[in-house]
């Protein structure tokens, strides 16, 4: 059904463009924006310290792992929290609705991460396992629900997604600056428990605000039949069921330990796009014209697996850095080493709307989405290989860089995450096949997915190769990449109508 023709019932909110309510959008976008807040909060202030967590001692409350297994363990948790993405989306569309999925995963969220706040190991894993099920249920449903808010010509939609994009940032800035205190000065589970209590007020206020929300009432939009329903369920139950009950065993036999789960993660990263691109490719409902625009998309989605790989060291690697070499001291005002990661958030706060107007004044002379894309690899590059100077020179590893480097390292990487995440969302709605269009936000996550994969993977070597060859490396392996796809780019405008 056309959002223009929407069917008004009591209780339900105005019409898309009666509703003004909040700041000249409609007022479900203050509900959204208020959970997103709070979502990555907790989300982004658990990861801030969780790998600083992993690698500290036993004696200080950590679980004492090397620096390499403590980054590619927090990459194989950030792989499994997108590849359940595409699973949350299916839910949402053929069984829960959105509605019931966001929320349903901010409760499993919100246990995750009280789990946590219980100073063992064994709650840790818990914890991480139901905030993975949580933000898979939530993170891919909550832009949807921001969608719905809009009819489809809005001019008020990209404002509004303006907006939203703001408050993800802002509880990216907010979540490691609470967290990271007190978990330096207090314990880490004090830290996980605050994410705990972010989580819950986003649930709060995502409940009182319901009314606000576009399509609360019905169920999912391409529900499957009551039948169909009911099988769907049994066998999601006895797969999840069977699945902990064969990876308990092989836990009990030694089979299954946790560098081999790693890898199995990083396995099926690679897996899992390879089969849905083959998909698409061999379907017989895309059309010729549909597969031309798959091709480009491709060199998009990989461009965006190598940002993202830079990017989500941020949490990893990089604070490993700040914790171990550099300053915590700026300007005589001393911190902990995690508030290093409320840089990135800041910094795209900040960023986003001088990039916005940027586009805006330059108008049909702005850079095609291809060469965004490409500018925010190479961004993510330059940002690792600005960490290769201050890590020259030492004899070993008893040393410390200005905090300076650091933050310039994260203002490169934030305006790269503008640059690519904006356009690459953008075209990837644009470029997806009809057939698989309610699909699309799938496609994305799977390269997040196999960012983390690949992570896992190269972040062990952290421990065993110098600090300037590892980010220099990295690094120049992103510019080239960021170069490579500039290269393409007449290709690129050719095959990606209608995409500018």
């Amino acid at each position: 059904m056309s959002r223009t023709a929407l069917d008004v019932t009591p209780g339900s909110p105005p019409p898309p463009e009666d509703d003004h309510t909040f700041l000249g959008q409609p007022g479900g976008l203050l509900t959204l924006s208020g959970l997103e807040v709070w979502e990555r909060f907790s989300f982004l202030g658990m990861q801030a310290i969780l790998v600083l967590y992993f690698a500290d001692t036993l004696a200080h409350g950590g679980l004492g792992m090397s620096a390499g297994t403590a980054a590619s363990v927090s990459a194989a948790y950030g792989t499994l929290v997108y590849l359940v993405s595409v699973g949350g989306g299916w839910l949402a569309d053929r069984i829960l609705g959105s509605y019931r999925a966001v929320l349903w995963g901010g409760v499993l969220i919100a246990c995750g991460h009280y789990s946590m706040a219980v100073p063992t190991a064994a709650m840790t894993w818990v914890g991480l396992g139901l905030i993975s099920a949580g933000t898979g249920l939530l993170k891919p449903n909550v832009a949807t629900m921001v969608g719905k808010l809009y009819a489809t010509d809005d001019d008020r939609r990209d404002a509004g997604f303006a907006l939203y994009y703001m408050a993800i940032n802002i509880g990216a800035f907010a979540g490691p600056l609470v967290t990271g205190w007190l978990g330096d000065h207090q314990g880490w589970h004090w830290g996980f428990s605050a994410a705990a209590i972010g989580m819950t007020f986003g649930l709060v206020q995502y409940v009182a605000g319901r009314r606000r929300l576009a399509g609360r009432e019905h169920a999912a939009e391409s529900a499957l039949a009551p039948e169909a329903t009911r099988r769907a369920i049994r066998l999601i139950v006895a797969g999840i069921l069977g699945t902990a009950a064969v990876a308990t065993a092989l836990a009990t036999a030694g089979w299954l330990t946790m560098g081999r789960f790693v890898d199995l993660l990083t396995l099926v990263s690679v897996i899992a796009p390879a089969v849905y691109f083959a998909v698409m490719f061999a379907s017989g409902r895309v059309s010729a014209e549909e597969r031309g625009r798959l091709r480009p998309y491709v060199v998009l989605f990989l461009a965006s697996t190598v940002f993202n790989f830079i990017l989500f060291q941020a949490y990893s690697t990089m604070m490993l850095l700040a914790a171990s070499n550099a300053r915590t001291t700026i300007l005589g005002f001393d911190f902990p080493a995690s508030w290093y990661a409320s840089a990135l958030g800041a910094f795209e706060v900040a960023l986003a709307p001088v990039v916005a107007a940027l586009w805006v004044r330059m108008g049909r002379r702005q850079p095609h989405a291809s060469n965004k894309i490409a500018i925010g690899v190479v961004l993510g590059g330059l940002s690792f290989l600005l960490m290769a100077l201050p890590t020259s020179g030492h004899g070993g590893g008893d040393y410390l860089m200005s905090a300076w480097w650091i933050v310039g390292s994260y203002l490169l990487l934030g305006l790269g995450d503008i640059l690519l995440e904006t356009s690459g969302m953008s075209a990837t709605t644009k470029l997806a096949p009809a057939a698989f269009s309610s699909q699309t936000m799938s496609l994305w996550f799977l390269s997040l997915a196999l960012a983390n994969g690949i992570q896992a993977q190269t972040v062990k070597l952290y421990d065993d190769v110098s600090q300037p060859a590892y980010f220099g490396v990295n690094g120049a392996i992103a510019v080239v990449a960021g170069l490579a796809v500039i290269a393409v780019a007449p290709w690129l405008r050719r095959t990606m109508h209608p995409v500018h």
